[in-house]
């Protein structure tokens, strides 16, 4: 007997649409939660999260720490606007963009994951990408670019990959920006009216639609499969803008700050030595002067 509707809600445990088997749903995120009520509003919370995120990015830097930023999601689901709303405060110096499309051709000679490792960022910087290895298992299988043997494998690799990668001190954030058809179709509508922005929208977007339920069981099973304790998935609901940004931003610096203490190191004995005789500054002020005096 199929379970009635209350039975099913109570399977739902959070706001990101994960059920108590730990298995993320889509239909089961809340589109509403924690909806931002006003632009002042937004404003605020987002000055206070790039404000973090500085902080933590020279945390990083000086500590000689590496960080991975995963972005998937539906076409038009706002991971272009996350990525600038994330990027805006740091120091250019200490990240790198990494827009991800299809292989070329001298690529295509090589095992998949071959032009992620040469991507993987430097000591004390944030690599981010938008799209990535998980193309594998989402366009590839849809699509019909990997055969069935090859996606399938995928899984067991990219568990392997990223399991080397936090091994060696690497963190890793995934997050899937989720929207619904109806969300997705205003917006590629605003797309084609917009000169603007109409270079966005192609084709194979509005091609892809049709096969929402296809991608909607490939990126669910991409959950159960790739969502481990060392790199785990955040679904994150994103018919609204404002939300959905401001929610990445406090998924990446919660994910980047714990267990870590950012505050600023202390100024080195030399270089207060060599200020001071220039600056005509006590060293003993220096030494003691609190962060941001």
């Amino acid at each position: 007997m199929p379970a009635d509707k209350n039975t099913a809600d109570k399977n739902t445990i959070d706001k990101n649409g994960q059920t108590k088997n730990g298995k993320i749903r889509l239909d089961k995120i809340d589109m509403d939660a924690g909806r931002l009520k006003n632009r002042e509003e937004y404003d605020k919370r987002l000055a206070k999260l790039q404000k973090e995120l500085l902080h933590i990015q020279q945390t990083y830097w000086h500590s000689k720490r590496r960080a991975i930023i995963v972005f998937e999601g539906w076409d038009a689901a706002g991971k272009g606007g996350c990525i600038r709303r994330l990027t805006e405060p740091l120091d250019p110096r200490g990240f790198h963009v990494w827009p991800i499309s299809a292989p070329t051709r001298d690529e295509q000679g090589k095992h998949y994951l071959y032009r992620f490792w040469t991507r993987l960022p430097a000591p004390g910087a944030f690599a981010i990408f938008d799209r990535s290895w998980y193309g594998r298992v989402m366009v590839e299988r849809v699509e019909g670019f990997a055969t069935k043997d090859q996606w399938k494998r995928a899984y067991g690799e990219i568990r392997d990959f990223e399991k080397m990668l936090t091994d060696d001190g690497a963190r890793i954030i995934k997050l899937f920006m989720h929207i619904t058809p109806d969300e997705q179709l205003n917006r590629f509508r605003e797309r084609l009216t917009n000169p603007y922005k109409r270079w966005k929208l192609t084709e194979e977007d509005l091609r892809n639609r049709a096969r929402w339920n296809d991608y909607t069981k490939a990126v669910e099973q991409m959950f159960d499969e790739t969502s481990t304790p060392n790199a785990q998935w955040h679904a994150v609901a994103a018919n609204s803008k404002w939300t959905a940004r401001t929610r990445v931003l406090e998924i990446i610096t919660a994910a980047l700050r714990e267990g870590v203490d950012i505050t600023p190191p202390p100024i080195d004995p030399e270089m207060a030595e060599a200020a001071a005789e220039v600056l005509g500054v006590h060293v003993s002020s220096l030494l003691r002067a609190a962060p941001g005096e």
